[in-house]
This record gives C-alpha cells, structure tokens and sequence, in this order.
C-alpha cells in the first residue's frame, strides 16, 4: 500500500495490523497477548456451552434456562473488552483509513496519534465511570435478577479490563512515536551519506 506520494506505508499506522518487527519491538503485546487470547477464547467457548446446552435442554425437556442468560452476558462483555485490547496490541482495531492513507506521512502520524488520544480519553471515561458504577452496586449490595449474585461481580470487569485496554492504546503509540524517530533517525543517517 503506498500513500499519496507513491511511497509505502512502512510505519505501523498502516491499517492492516501486519506491522514490520522493526515498529513494533517484535513481539507486540509479548506473553500477556497471550494470556488475553486465551481469556478471550474461554469467553467464546464458554458462550457457546452455555447456548448449546440451554438449546438441548430446552428440545428435550421444554425447560429454560433463562438464569443463564447474565453468565451469557458477562461472557460476551469480557469477550468484547478483551477482543478490543488483543486487537490494540496487534494494531487491527476498527478504524476508518479513506482519509488516513491519502495523507502525507507525517499527517497521517498525527492523525493516528489523535485518535489514540480521543481513545484514551473514551476508555480512560468508561474506567471511571464503570468503577464508580461498580463501587455503588458493592455499596448498596446490589445482586442480580436471575442467580442473585453480587452484581459488583460482573461490573467489576468493565473497569479492570478498560485499564487493560488503556494500557493497549499508550503502547501502540509508543510504538508509533518510536517508529517515527527511527525514521527520522535513519532519514538523517541516509541524508549525510
């Protein structure tokens, strides 16, 4: 992919998540990735036990269990949040690059940077609000509808999680604003050959 000038995209603000070894420190997320992909796959599998056996149960015997829907739920929030910081760490979350890639290289630098920030900001919010959440559901002892479980049990992780993916969004910067001083360093060293 090249941008407005015909140069490539080298640096790993290209959309496509395959960044080169050199932008990223090689090993981008390093074990903890690890340790969120499996988090993130139990979720899913977790998902998919509870619908099938609600499925088989409900043919067989016309009984419900509705109670586990709010395991459902959970599962699919921990999913969505820990999909979103593995999809950090490997540079392939959502974004919109019409206007990124017909940018100049150092506008679409600070573009991506931009968005970082306005990122950090969004989750830097839902982990302020989800921990005031949680601390007043763990104050009234408020328990669920269905199991009647301490509701801070499930809320809990919407704070703990948005640290995670904060933690996701200032490493992916770093690895941009290093990528761009390399560049430029190696800009410099080729200029005075």
């Amino acid at each position: 992919m090249s941008d407005r000038d015909g140069i490539p995209i080298e640096f790993d603000a290209e959309p496509h998540g395959n960044a080169s070894p050199e932008t990223n420190g090689g090993d981008a997320g390093g074990p903890w990735l690890k340790i969120e992909e499996a988090l993130a796959a139990l979720a899913m599998g977790l998902i998919c036990l509870i619908s099938l056996a609600n499925v088989v149960v409900r043919y067989l015997t016309d009984i419900s269990f509705a109670f586990t829907e709010e395991f459902s739920v959970f599962l699919l929030v921990v999913m969505t949040l820990v999909g979103a910081s593995i999809a950090f760490a490997r540079n392939e979350h959502i974004r919109i690059t019409f206007f990124l890639e017909r940018f100049s290289r150092p506008v679409r630098l600070v573009v991506e940077l931009l968005i970082l920030a306005i990122t950090t900001l969004l989750f830097a919010m839902i982990m302020y609000y989800g921990a005031t959440f949680t601390l007043d559901e763990y104050n009234y002892g408020e328990v669920s509808a269905g199991l009647g479980y301490p509701s801070w049990i499930y809320s809990i992780w919407l704070p703990l999680l948005s640290l995670v993916i904060l933690f996701r969004v200032v490493e992916h910067a770093w690895r941009l604003t290093r990528a761009r001083r390399k560049d430029d360093a190696q800009n410099r060293d080729g200029g005075a050959k």
